[in-house]
């Protein structure tokens, strides 16, 4: 009995053994198809969450074409080609919902409120906001911290009083604007600043700037580009003009949760309209690193910055780097709290003014320290108090200085 039972055991396990691989072969490709299928759904649901609603649909589109029969991302486009305005599209999508699926009675509700508010056309969210304050600074003109210059030969030169620290009150308004421009995630912005000094209005000081900002994907990266542009007065008069591009870039790194890491390019064109070769071209390039635990929020980045200048400047080309830490926290009583560090570095590449006594390189490092905590007084209200520190020290005696600033502030945003 034995004997004929172990040669047809041998048999079936040989069987087993040969149809495994056929088994392995078969379900590969479907494990390859589900998990293309998933990558589809969660690039989708990404693009939504940054508010790119057209390639959201794309890719749902493709999600589709690849399983006709998943049914989320029929919902989902439904959803997206409402909120977009196209509603016979979004009607024959939630139709073939309704009739090639099961759906629960918590969808049925969805379509259903859904058909009721009806699909209008795409319409841009926008935001103003209208900020007043009132401040005092201690050093309007950043004068300089020592009273006497030490020139090439060896012998001191006492700075005359305009060169010294002056403090001084000032209001500052701030009107803020920012609007969708494309349902793809584009947005666009505006901002006018103006600081009107109490005594010394030759510092009165105002800003205008604009651009927009669009995010995109390379594949699993995230990148989002912006542009912005303006010019900036002083006394009255046009001081610099300016226009920055920035290019952020999201790698799909394998991080702990609400970690993102984000490498940032930019590169800046200052043009100082009341000083002779003195204008700018920066390059920048600043890994970012962001971590977010409930109303937490920390971030650091370290920037390695390239100014290259005319001919002519003072100092030549330079090169330096840049350092930022920031902590923000809800507090009491719906209170925000948030303290930032900076530190900033300059090294020139040749002496800055042999010719006027100033014979050394500039080398320079300026670090400020800024709190500000943010009081919600109702839904469109609110009220800011800001203290910043600056220390600004260099081998050029006469280019250090000192500052401290206080700021309050009322913030409306209809």
């Amino acid at each position: 009995m034995k004997s004929r039972l172990l040669p047809a055991a041998l048999a079936l396990l040989a069987a087993l053994a040969a149809s495994a691989p056929a088994r392995a072969q078969a379900e590969a490709p479907e494990a390859a198809q589900e998990a293309a299928q998933q990558a589809l759904y969660q690039e989708a649901l990404l693009a939504l969450a940054e508010g790119r609603r057209t390639d959201a649909s794309r890719a749902l589109r493709r999600l589709i074409e690849l399983e006709p029969r998943h049914a989320g991302a029929w919902l989902d486009l439904a959803l997206i080609q409402c909120g977009l305005g196209n509603a016979d599209e979004a009607e024959r999508l939630f139709a073939t919902v309704e009739t090639r699926f099961d759906p629960s009675r918590e969808i049925l509700e969805l379509i259903s409120q859904t058909r009721e508010d009806g699909c209008r056309p795409w319409t841009p969210n926008s935001l103003l906001s209208l900020t007043v304050g009132r401040g005092i600074d201690h050093n309007v003109n950043q004068g300089a911290s020592t009273s006497t210059l030490k020139l090439g030969d060896g012998s001191f030169e006492v700075l005359l009083d305009e060169f010294l620290p002056k403090k001084d009150g000032y209001t500052t308004t701030s009107l803020e604007y920012l609007r969708d421009l494309t349902p793809n995630g584009t947005i666009g912005f505006a901002q006018l600043q103006s600081r009107r000094n109490d005594s010394l209005r030759q510092y009165d000081s105002s800003a205008a700037f604009g651009g927009f900002e669009s995010p995109w994907r390379f594949g699993r990266w995230a990148l989002r580009s912006a542009f912005v542009g303006g010019m900036v007065t002083l006394g009255g008069h046009v001081y610099q003009r300016q226009a920055q591009t920035q290019l952020r870039v999201t790698p799909p790194l394998s991080l702990p949760n609400n970690t993102v890491f984000n490498l940032m390019g930019g590169y800046t064109w200052t043009d100082y309209r009341r000083l002779t070769n003195f204008d700018a071209r920066t390059m920048e390039l600043r890994p970012e690193l962001s971590h977010r635990r409930g109303s937490l929020y920390a971030s650091a980045s370290l920037g390695f910055l390239s100014d290259h200048g005319n001919s002519l400047r003072p100092g030549g080309k330079r090169h330096g780097q840049l350092l930022n830490l920031l902590l923000r926290s809800s507090l009491a009583a719906g209170a925000t709290g948030e303290l930032g560090y900076t530190r900033q570095t300059w090294l020139s590449a040749r002496p800055y003014a042999p010719e006027l006594f100033v014979p050394q390189t500039r080398d320079q490092a300026t670090q400020v320290l800024r709190a500000t905590l943010t009081y919600p007084i109702n839904k469109n209200q609110s009220l800011l108090f800001e203290a910043r520190a600056v220390r600004n020290r260099e081998n050029i005696d006469i280019f250090q200085y000192n500052n401290r600033q206080f700021q309050l502030s009322w913030r409306w945003q209809p």
